[in-house]
């Protein structure tokens, strides 16, 4: 059986960020586990915790619908609690399909 999946669309990032990598201080990286946080739930977080857009205005910036932002920025979230929580490294990456 062949699964086909909807093709990604082109999402709107508007903020690259400064830095790529974030890590806890006096930890070497070798013994830190690493979660990745992709650019658009990068923007995603911006978008809603830093501008302080509500989702829909958010959404509509990234061209994506309401519900794909909020699982988006749900995601987000928890990338980032389990790095600092955790003390992982995180990494800010763009996707590779």
């Amino acid at each position: 059986m062949i699964c086909l999946s909807r093709p990604v669309k082109p999402r709107n990032i508007c903020c690259q960020p400064k830095a790529y990598y974030f890590k806890p201080r006096g930890i070497p990286l070798v013994e830190l586990e690493e979660v990745v946080l992709l650019l658009d739930e990068f923007e995603a977080l911006r978008l809603k915790d830093v501008v302080g857009l509500q989702q829909e205005q958010a959404a509509e910036q990234m061209h994506i619908s309401r519900a794909t932002f909020q699982r988006i920025l749900t995601s987000a979230r928890q990338k980032v609690a389990d790095s600092i929580i955790h003390s992982k490294a995180l990494r800010i990456e763009k996707k590779t399909d």
